[in-house]
């Protein structure tokens, strides 16, 4: 279960985290206002290629419409599907509970530090974020300082867009050395 929860309501059917995703990363997904299989055939798209029956595609549609996750506009002939403010910020949930940074197989001897500085009126949103760095794998050097020797900026670029929070209360710093790293190497398994 997420962190996030109490943050957001989230859908609970794979099918639905599938399309809020599928939504997320196209924006908009046109369809042939006629063809019965439009929702089929977009779930066929993705690359877990799971199956699920028409009516389960259909019902999911029909319930993330009526929550306000996605809407429907047809114009000349097309539907547009696309996601409303509500499902933006769900999508963007299912991206952060599956962010991970990848640790290549030689190290660039380069450490990557994130410094924030989130104040206390955007407490929760403080408390998640240093959640998120301890769960990527982040280790810290102070209470607002975290160090990881791997290639992050996607990550904290994508964390400072779903927190809403700027460059100035986010930092990332690239560095060549860290004062008597001799800790953070032993806690990262780094010659």
């Amino acid at each position: 279960m997420s962190k996030y929860k109490y943050y957001f309501k989230k859908p609970k059917s794979e099918i639905a985290k599938d399309v809020l995703k599928a939504l997320a990363i196209s924006g908009a997904i046109a369809v042939a206002a006629t063809s019965p299989y439009f929702g089929t055939n977009l779930l066929k798209s993705f690359k877990n290629k799971k199956k699920y029956s028409k009516r389960k595609v259909y019902d999911v549609f029909y319930n993330l419409q009526r929550y306000g996750y996605i809407n429907f506009e047809k114009r000349n002939h097309q539907l547009y599907m696309t996601l409303t403010d509500k499902g933006r910020r769900i999508a963007g949930i299912f991206q952060i509970d599956d962010l991970k940074i990848k640790v290549p197989r030689k190290w660039d001897r380069k450490w990557r530090l994130v410094i924030f500085d989130i104040s206390e009126l955007k407490r929760t949103k403080r408390e998640l974020f240093r959640s998120k760095l301890k769960q990527l794998g982040f280790k810290p050097l102070q209470k607002s300082v975290w160090a990881c020797p791997y290639e992050c900026k996607d990550e904290i670029e994508l964390l400072r867009e779903f927190f809403g929070l700027s460059k100035k209360e986010i930092c990332l710093i690239v560095t060549d050395s860290i004062e008597d790293d001799s800790f953070l190497r032993k806690a990262f398994r780094l010659n």
